[in-house]
């Protein structure tokens, strides 16, 4: 098995894939079919709006995840940047250093455009990057079956990330490990929105974005949005302080003007790392240092020194309300704070 502490990176995404069958899976089975249309023609119309909004896919959790592996060396997203629906995800794409591939459907539908273009993409990167170590592989379809057994065969660890219920099973035995995008870190399955007609349209809308805003919230503090999961590891007062610290992924630790939105951010973050830690570690307790590159892997502005702390175990320190410090000799381990 590939070693994922030193591990160096490719991820590939296909939009489309994720984008429709998160769609479905908030709004129903072929919801998107029977929706198509209307998004294609009036994406701004408020129910559409409502709907679109209630099924928002978070970027920064599948590539927060996709970090936890090791090192992202290339990141990159494979769909019709041109369609609205896929639009309103660029900036926060190219905020995370994705590399945008447009791809121009020769159909109206575009069916399996992405499929033969990242393949060949990722055959090509394997053999001009022989160091990479894991392939990301963020889509459902069988079609990649293929390409998931290739990779293998060239030695590399392959993870599959899709949403349930619209991952073929063939594609999760294929690869050496796979993840549903529900079960991520922050990831919490919004509640449906039915057609409540037009004059309701406006209504809908502002409570869709007041929905989206608090998955953005459990984004960046992910002890609100699983505290079923893990309930004994959660922090109470972090998700009381988190207001709206990040969005999906893009943390500013430049912002002088406000402290206080910076440091909920950076609190947001190392919550972040920490449920990620955990998924690969039982124990509860985490080193330090782990943390602290899992931290920077998810966003490379990081430094505690550059937040006023002499090292990163004064910064943990600070942050008492959400984690515990123990030190034991050069030994320095963290943990989530457990509650009373």
């Amino acid at each position: 098995m590939a070693d994922t502490e030193q591990g160096r990176v490719a991820v590939y995404l296909d939009f489309d894939n994720i984008i429709i069958s998160w769609y479905d899976r908030v709004h129903g089975r072929n919801a998107f079919s029977r929706d198509r249309q209307s998004i294609a023609q009036n994406p701004n119309d408020p129910e559409i709006a409502e709907r679109l909004s209630a099924a928002r896919v978070d970027v920064g959790a599948l590539i927060d995840y996709a970090s936890s592996f090791g090192t992202l060396v290339l990141t990159r997203a494979y769909a019709d940047w041109s369609s609205p629906m896929n639009a309103e995800y660029r900036n926060q794409l190219v905020a995370r250093a994705v590399d945008l591939v447009q791809l121009f459907p020769a159909a109206a539908y575009a069916k399996n455009g992405a499929d033969i273009r990242l393949a060949v993409d990722a055959v090509e990167d394997m053999f001009r990057l022989d160091d990479l170590s894991h392939m990301v592989i963020v889509a459902g379809d069988s079609d990649y079956v293929p390409l998931a057994q290739r990779c293998k065969r060239l030695g590399r660890y392959v993870v599959g990330i899709g949403v349930a219920g619209s991952t073929a099973k063939s594609l999760a035995a294929a690869v050496d490990e796979f993840a549903t995008y529900e079960s991520l870190p922050g990831i919490e399955l919004p509640q449906p929105v039915s057609h409540t007609g037009r004059n309701k349209g406006a209504k809908g809308g502002a409570e869709a974005r007041a929905r989206s805003e608090a998955a953005t919230e459990t984004a960046a503090d992910p002890s609100a949005g699983t505290q079923k999961k893990r309930s004994q590891n959660a922090s109470e007062p972090a998700a009381q302080k988190d207001p709206s610290p990040r969005h999906e992924g893009d943390t500013d630790f430049h912002d002088e003007d406000d402290d206080e939105q910076r440091d909920t951010a950076v609190t947001g973050l190392l919550i972040r790392a920490l449920w990620l830690g955990l998924e690969k570690e039982d124990s509860g307790w985490l080193h330090s240092s782990a943390v602290k590159q899992q931290m920077r892997r998810m966003d490379p502005s990081f430094n505690e020194k550059a937040l006023g702390f002499r090292s990163f175990s004064d910064f943990l320190k600070s942050r008492s309300q959400v984690v515990e410090l123990e030190e034991s000799g050069h030994e320095r381990l963290v943990r989530f704070k457990e509650q009373a």
